[in-house]
């Protein structure tokens, strides 16, 4: 199993390439930030720094969208990068919650996310492709072998079946073993109608994880707190969900809309952050589903549980307040006994996926 950091780019962004290169020397592969220029710092700028300090690390936005860039500027990007680095990047891609709604406007829809992924796609790897407007471009500076994969965001059931025909990878945001396995199957039905093997969509779930002491009553409630925001940053795509297919409707599960009742509202300010007020409607339940806290051997478990599930890579969001806590802890507890990796152990070169003998 793969896993990576996701971190937002808060000032300054010398610690997130510190904690990125500190989770590299600790096993992790893959290196996400959040991408939502107004709320938080231009990630791409620090992902050439990120990539400079480190030698395998694979690096990418969790996620991007259509719209805050023009696709041409997000594929030259991803593609310079990659030129400079050594194909070391994956494009998430999604509907751009916080970076559209925090602006003003809508979030994009399905049929302009797989406009841009065709696009961004081929553009990275210098093939052509349209950008709208029916005049076909390429970048000539693009060297032969150029990869960039593109993995997409995705709950509801039409994001769910166009992840599968199109994505190469599925980024789901929630740990919750029930609904993962709903979630993938989803995924892997549709990519196996279109043609394609269930396992030429990768799957990353992506969600806070938080190593305690112990599993005290004291240590999980800390946690919890810790990890309680989470919920929150779900239920805004589960609101969009229940707006569109109702509360009642087989097209999403009960167990994901059923927490969402007593929602009041979102303010942006606080978004993805420990502490935010916007999320006293979510239970200790939920934070419990959704995300990992314990010890850690309750890590161990539930990522087997996923493992189990088809999952390739748990991406988990450190936004709380023991960063380095849970990278190390990560480091020296989990990562080895997931990959059979004895203690102090050197990690493999680079991601489990083949990515790396495939980009570099």
């Amino acid at each position: 199993m793969d896993f990576g950091l996701v971190l937002q780019t808060d000032p300054p962004a010398s610690d997130v390439v510190s904690l990125m290169r500190r989770a590299e020397e600790g096993g992790f592969t893959y290196g996400w930030t959040f991408d939502s220029c107004v709320l938080w710092q231009e990630p791409f700028v620090i992902y050439s720094r990120i990539l400079a300090e480190t030698s395998r690390l694979v690096v990418g936005p969790m996620v991007t969208n259509p719209s805050t860039r023009t696709w041409e500027v997000t594929a030259s990007t991803f593609a310079t990068l990659n030129d400079m680095y050594g194909n070391r990047t994956v494009c998430g891609i999604g509907r751009g919650d916080s970076a559209m709604r925090v602006a003003g406007r809508k979030p994009n829809t399905l049929a302009r996310i797989s406009e841009a992924m065709k696009a961004i796609r081929a553009l990275g790897r210098g093939d052509e492709a349209d950008l709208g407007g029916g005049t076909m471009v390429s970048f000539p500076w693009v060297r032969e072998g150029a990869q960039l994969p593109v993995w997409m965001a995705a709950y509801g059931p039409k994001a769910l079946k166009m992840t599968g025909e199109e994505a190469d990878g599925f980024i789901l945001q929630l740990a919750d073993p029930f609904l993962t396995e709903w979630m993938v199957k989803a995924v892997r039905a549709a990519a196996v109608a279109a043609g394609r093997a269930p396992s030429d969509v990768k799957i990353c779930v992506a969600a806070p994880a938080y190593v305690t002491k112990d599993d005290s009553p004291e240590a999980l409630a800390h946690a919890r707190e810790q990890c309680r925001w989470f919920g929150g940053m779900v239920g805004n795509h589960v609101a969009d969900l229940v707006a569109k297919y109702g509360t009642d409707s087989a097209m999403v599960p009960q167990e994901l809309t059923d927490y969402i009742k007593a929602r009041e509202g979102y303010d942006y300010a606080h978004h993805g952050r420990t502490g935010n007020p916007d999320t006293h409607f979510v239970p200790d339940e939920i934070v419990d589903r959704f995300c990992l806290i314990g010890p850690p051997s309750a890590h161990i478990e539930k990522l087997r549980a996923l493992r189990k599930l088809g999952v390739d890579q748990f991406a988990l969001y450190a936004m709380h307040d023991a960063k380095e806590a849970v990278v190390d802890a990560y480091a020296s507890a989990v990562i080895p006994v997931m990959n059979a990796r004895p203690a102090g152990a050197p990690h493999p070169a680079g991601p489990r996926q083949g990515q790396a003998a495939t980009l570099a």
